[in-house]
């Protein structure tokens, strides 16, 4: 093999071994995201209908308004049971520094 094509062969490696590690991190990236706001999520839904308890005095109703409403104004990913398991990872992890440690 000539020293030319020996030198691209060398040049494709190197463009997609950044590439995949770029990939790599914007995936780990997006993920640590998403698990902050869920986690935020849920910390909000336990604040302002719980005010800090673990379990709401009336319900669930918040829950149900909460799914419809967030799901008309910013797509799916918000069925009750999504929102309802954000709650109880803020109720788990109520300091997310702990989740943070836990994924690193």
């Amino acid at each position: 093999m000539s020293l030319s094509k020996q030198r691209y062969i060398e040049l494709i490696d190197s463009i997609g071994s950044t590439l995949q590690r770029a990939r790599e991190n914007a995936v780990k990236a997006i993920n640590n995201e998403l698990v902050e706001a869920n986690w935020k999520i849920g910390q909000y839904i336990v604040e302002y209908e719980q005010d800090g308890k673990e379990k709401a005095d009336y319900g669930t109703a918040l829950l149900t308004n909460l799914a419809k409403d967030l799901k008309v104004k910013y797509g799916k990913g918000f069925s009750k049971s999504s929102i309802y398991l954000c709650r109880q990872f803020y109720i788990k992890y109520p300091i997310f520094q702990t989740v943070s440690g836990k994924l690193s």
